[in-house]
């Protein structure tokens, strides 16, 4: 009996080997050719700055440890390859498509792990908590993005970009991986799960009219105001303007 249940585990575990291994070993060889494809790109698009080895150069930061999700981040937007020289990146035209993104990507993260790209789970917006989505918004990021995300400017010509417009995948990179002047906000700071939330409540901000009427810009009470000395000062100027000619 014990020669019998002896012979049938190695019998299954022999059988699930030969069945695993070559999936294992075609998913290795399609990362390696995915790899090798984004350190070609790499090298003739971005080598040039960072280095071929990553280590940077006086041109260009490291990217030793940034990880998929902020190579996804910064090529994904048009960031990167950068245009010119200035206080920040900013975004503009995307200049790849999205399978040289993803090799590049992996290139960067063979090198050196990093932050990964976020899972699907997290984008969707499904079951979400909108309240606490916009209270952690409000206490991290509105003090630079605005209350209502719509950017905002920071020292030294550096601003804080609008978030209308802006993909959950992009949007969840960002605070993994803290580009520009953003904090890194790290699993421990906030949960996977809270950053599904605060993408969310975004989103719902984007889809949802102002219920005050004209939102003119989310900007606050600048621009607010500024339109109603606007318009009061230009009705009692054209007031003035009638009256005098009345008069005449």
């Amino acid at each position: 009996m014990a020669a019998l249940i002896v012979g049938g585990l190695l019998g299954t575990g022999g059988a699930y080997a030969l069945a695993t291994i070559p999936a294992g070993a075609e998913t290795s060889a399609a990362s390696a050719a995915q790899a090798a494809q984004g350190e070609a790109l790499f090298a003739a698009n971005c080598a040039s700055c960072h280095g071929l080895d990553l280590q940077g150069t006086e041109d260009g930061p490291t990217l030793i440890g940034v990880g998929a999700a902020s190579v996804d981040f910064q090529v994904g937007t048009g960031r990167m390859p950068l245009a010119m020289s200035g206080p920040q990146a900013p975004s503009k035209p995307v200049q790849f498509t999205q399978e040289q993104i993803a090799a590049l990507a992996a290139y960067v993260a063979s090198v050196s792990p990093g932050p990964a790209i976020p899972d699907e789970q997290y984008l969707t917006g499904e079951n979400a908590d909108l309240a606490q989505g916009g209270e952690l918004f409000r206490i991290n990021c509105a003090m630079c993005h605005n209350v209502a995300g719509a950017g905002g400017a920071l020292t030294e010509g550096k601003y804080a970009p609008p978030l209308t417009g802006v993909s959950p995948v992009h949007i969840y990179e960002a605070m993994l991986t803290g580009p520009q002047n953003m904090p890194v906000f790290n699993d421990d700071n906030i949960t996977p799960e809270e950053k599904a939330n605060v993408i969310a409540y975004l989103k719902y901000l984007e889809t949802t009219p102002s219920v005050g009427g004209a939102s003119l810009g989310s900007l606050g009470p600048v621009s607010e105001g500024l339109f109603v000395w606007i318009a009061a000062l230009g009705l009692i100027v054209g007031i003035t303007i009638w009256l005098t000619a009345k008069s005449n």
